[in-house]
């Protein structure tokens, strides 16, 4: 599975060059195709030509969004209406009917080029006045009085490997910003996208230590190369990815992949692979599973409007999805069933809500409560030293685990006792402290003989 762009519903576009004191104004991402085709476009030439034409507007303003190209900047649209800089839009422009009809056949398609994921950015000039490095608009004309389709001219333009992807997914559109500042301890697939960035934006900017461990979890090895990140790129080095920070990653990945060229490295496949749905739902498996029952568990624990699910299970079934029903209608979300981003961070932030509010009777017990940080080798804290005393009193009493110094820093030892335990109980053997791996060794304490 792999994060594949999607057509939005609508476009924020500037109603003038990026600078200027000009509106923002949003208007359906169809509708802004026909506004730009029927400016750029005679009614008269011939379909294969126009269909062409309208294939490349589509895809260079898909590629401004799906890579974020202005936002990553810090402006608040996502295009503007010049063509110096992108493409002419007149705001309440008249559509010709033969343009109007051919955009509704043909979208939501939209350029790529083989092996690679992001639309292409599919530079075009009117070939009399102008002339660039991508399509000619009157030669495409030239070319379909030939006989040429429309794939045929764009490939004469851009090269043999473009090709067509057709009937895209249309939604409305989000920043990529998962909304919440990640630091050490946190994991997510996003978190795996960022190091395949840092990585490659390292090859420019070897100053940048290369993160070798390819996992979802935000671990020293990260914290490390944020910091230097930062720090190149005059930022405050905190180590923690910040809206400021997330952007500026993404502005470099762009700048060193050269998103802005027809012939540019582009973004594969395997770059932005997810190893998670984006979207938890019924009939789901696995390691982020096993975690929303932990948390929705402990919250229910506090709030008896949320019901109770088997914590041990690893797939999403009607249970959970009750439970996630109830958390979303008394947490004033929208009752889908279904954990999204924003469903999963307001769990995240109740569940740490609940757990700061232990009362003071009861602190005793908060040492039993998952931190919600995902410990890792070399990460050092309380929370460490908490895990590592319980690890103790597992190794005194069975001597089954590998061992463990009680020092406050997850070492290797540490990390191999986790990942006996893990192994032990069915769980993911990663070595990384899970909120389920915590729940097995909590138990394993209390059952202590």
């Amino acid at each position: 599975m792999y994060k594949v762009p999607v057509v939005p519903e609508s476009i924020v576009v500037h109603l003038g060059s990026p600078d200027s004191n000009a509106r923002n104004i949003r208007v359906s991402f169809v509708e802004y195709i026909k506004n730009v085709a029927s400016g750029e476009l005679y009614p008269n030439w011939p379909k294969e030509a126009l269909k062409a034409n309208i294939y490349a507007i589509i895809s260079f303003a898909l590629n401004r969004i799906y890579n974020e190209w202005y936002r990553s900047r810090g402006y608040t649209f996502d295009i503007t209406s010049s063509s110096q800089y992108d493409q002419s839009f007149v705001e309440d422009r008249q559509f010709f009917e033969t343009i109007y009809d051919i955009v509704d056949e043909i979208f939501p398609s939209y350029i790529v080029r083989s092996g690679q994921i992001q639309p292409l950015f599919a530079s075009y000039c009117d070939g009399r006045n102008t002339t660039c490095s991508g399509l000619s608009q009157w030669g495409s004309v030239s070319l379909a009085n030939q006989g040429l389709d429309a794939l045929r001219i764009l490939k004469y333009y851009y090269g043999d490997s473009v090709q067509l992807v057709d009937n895209a997914t249309i939604s409305p559109l989000m920043e990529s910003y998962p909304g919440v500042v990640l630091s050490i301890g946190d994991a997510g697939d996003m978190i795996r996208l960022l190091k395949v960035q840092l990585n490659r934006i390292g090859q420019n900017y070897p100053a940048i230590p290369a993160i070798i461990r390819d996992t979802i979890y935000f671990d020293i090895e990260m914290e490390n190369a944020v910091k230097v990140f930062q720090k190149t790129f005059s930022l405050p080095v905190t180590g923690e990815v910040d809206r400021s920070t997330w952007y500026k990653i993404k502005y470099y990945f762009n700048a060193v992949k050269k998103i802005t060229n027809i012939y540019s490295e582009g973004i594969s496949k395997k770059e932005v692979e997810l190893k998670y749905p984006t979207v938890l739902k019924e009939g789901n498996q696995g390691l982020y599973i096993r975690d929303l029952h932990y948390y929705l568990s402990l919250i229910a624990c506090f709030d008896d409007r949320i019901p109770n699910v088997e914590i041990s299970g690893d797939t999403f079934n009607r249970l959970t999805k009750e439970n996630v029903l109830a958390f979303q209608r008394y947490y004033q979300l929208p009752e889908t069933g279904e954990v999204d981003v924003a469903t999963w961070n307001k769990i995240i932030r109740v569940y740490q809500d609940y757990r700061s509010k232990v009362p003071t009777g009861c602190r005793y017990a908060l040492n039993e409560f998952f931190s919600g940080r995902y410990l890792s080798n070399g990460m050092t804290g309380e929370d460490v030293l908490n895990l590592q005393r319980f690890l103790y009193l597992i190794c005194e009493d069975s001597h089954e685990i590998p061992g463990v110094i009680v020092s406050g820093e997850y070492d290797s030892l540490t990390e191999k006792s986790v990942r006996f335990l893990q192994e032990k109980n069915g769980l993911e053997a990663s070595g990384v402290l899970t909120a389920t791996t915590w729940f097995e060794i909590v138990e394993a304490v209390k059952n202590l003989s």
